[in-house]
């Protein structure tokens, strides 16, 4: 996918020549790609961090977040959701958390990348979970796109365990490495590669089949 980074004037759809609404056909509404202000009212300042500066066991994760041409998509939102470091998730739905708290670690981040298509959190390395490796689920909006992605981040220190994950697991073995993130100057860094002619350079994206996730990232298009 390529995002647009200025408009040439060329219309992307045929024009309809309908001037009235009475005059249209009824049908299904068709679907509205995300708007360039996707990010109004769903991130805060500061959302990025996850943890209060100085926290104990305090890791940066930058992702940076680029097209099918290679340039970076400067108005994507990241999402991150994840365990703590027992595991557990800070929600009701996880029957192993004993009482969900809005203080402190959340587990929910949310950050707009800038020019460069970066943006970068502060959090802490969440634990395995079961047969799961320690991981991040990350959620991908821009504008275009008609629905969220879904990947996720892997750690390099935890190879062992990533090897056993079942969700990696689907993953084909030549791409797999797409989802571990890189040791860069004390950060985590993972770069999400929207959209590449070579399947083995773009980052593996997940859709839910019944309740098995399934790897789409080769199949998506962008349109």
């Amino acid at each position: 996918m390529h995002i647009d980074t200025g408009k040439n004037g060329e219309l992307r759809y045929e024009q309809s020549d309908i001037r009235d609404q009475n005059e249209t056909t009824f049908g299904i509404t068709p679907s509205q790609t995300v708007g360039p202000y996707v990010h109004i009212g769903l991130t805060l300042p500061g959302s990025e961090e996850m943890v209060e500066a100085g926290t104990d066991g305090a890791v940066d994760v930058t992702f940076q977040v680029t097209d099918g041409a290679g340039d970076p998509i400067a108005d994507a939102m990241i999402e991150v959701w994840q365990a703590d470091e027992r595991g557990i998730y800070n929600s009701p739905l996880d029957p192993e958390c004993e009482r969900p708290s809005a203080e402190g670690f959340r587990g929910l981040g949310r950050g707009m990348v800038d020019e460069t298509g970066t943006v970068t959190f502060r959090t802490i390395l969440p634990g395995a979970r079961g047969d799961e490796a320690p991981h991040l689920n990350v959620g991908v909006f821009a504008r275009g796109m008609l629905e969220r992605l879904y990947t996720r981040l892997y750690f390099p220190q935890f190879d062992e365990a990533n090897a056993k994950d079942p969700v990696l697991g689907i993953v084909p073995e030549s791409r797999r490495g797409l989802l571990v993130a890189e040791k860069s100057e004390g950060a985590y860094v993972m770069r999400i590669q929207m959209q590449e002619e070579n399947p083995d350079r773009e980052t593996p994206f997940f859709a839910l089949e019944g309740e098995e996730p399934q790897d789409v990232g080769a199949q998506w298009s962008g349109n």
